[in-house]
């Protein structure tokens, strides 16, 4: 870590809970002539440092946007490679979170996921979840629009059977019915590539997110490159739409 950086980290300042659009993992194999998936190899191991060094820090909630509902207009190959990369994500890094209390969690359309990666998902979910320390999240044929449209649609059955009334409903019901109504509000969120755009990712939560965009592209995201992000977060004044 550069020390330098390191050194204007205050860890009281930090973020309770850090999203990341992990982006540029193609072009960053095209750069090279490389295949896209080593790209995605690459990208892989950096998701690895990252949520070390997140876990280091002390910062308990990390989310990752692994794959989204558009990610499935790929090629049949590519996803094939995605998914056999997640699956090999979960079977090396199962003893590592075992033994560092982080807790594994997933949002999105799970069910569409293949039928092994989906078992192998659930069973390292299960294993994991009495882990303290920290809380990793892979958003996974994941779209924010979609999220919250199943929101709405629960709450609207409740509304239908009588268990609700309309004009009860405020943000606290819709919340209840996220994918993971517990997870805290992203307080940073690091966009990965110099793309300045959401993307369909956690729609709802982001609402107040302080945004962090670097050129950088995913598998060339360091450690260093993350403390500045953390550092740059600790510099901005947060007023959640009060006045300066």
């Amino acid at each position: 870590m550069d020390t330098k950086i390191a050194s204007k980290i205050d860890k009281k300042a930090l973020p309770l809970h850090v999203a990341i659009i992990m982006d540029g993992n193609g072009r960053w194999a095209k750069k090279r002539g490389l295949p896209r998936i080593r790209g995605h190899q690459e990208g892989a191991n950096t998701v690895r440092k990252v949520v070390k060094a997140t876990r280091e820090l002390g910062i308990p909630w990390l989310t990752l946007y692994a794959f989204s509902e558009e990610n499935w207009k790929r090629s049949e190959l590519e996803i094939k490679a995605l998914m056999n990369l997640l699956e090999k994500f979960l079977k090396d890094e199962l003893e590592e979170m075992k033994e560092n209390g982080i807790r594994l969690r997933a949002i999105g359309s799970l069910h569409k996921l293949p039928p092994s990666t989906r078992e192998l998902l659930s069973r390292t979910i299960e294993i994991t979840s009495s882990g303290q320390s920290m809380t990793l999240t892979l958003a996974l044929s994941y779209g924010g629009r979609q999220e919250i449209i199943d929101a709405v649609t629960k709450i609207a059955t409740k509304v239908e059977k009588g268990e609700l009334r309309a004009e009860h409903v405020d943000q606290s019901h819709l919340r209840a019915f996220l994918y993971q109504p517990e997870m805290p509000d992203p307080d940073l969120l690091i966009r990965t590539s110099g793309e300045y755009r959401i993307s369909n990712f956690l729609l709802w939560q982001i609402a107040y997110t302080e945004l962090y965009i670097t050129q950088t592209l995913w598998p060339d995201f360091t450690r260093e490159e993350y403390m500045k992000a953390l550092a740059e977060f600790e510099r901005r004044e947060r007023r959640f739409g009060a006045a300066e």
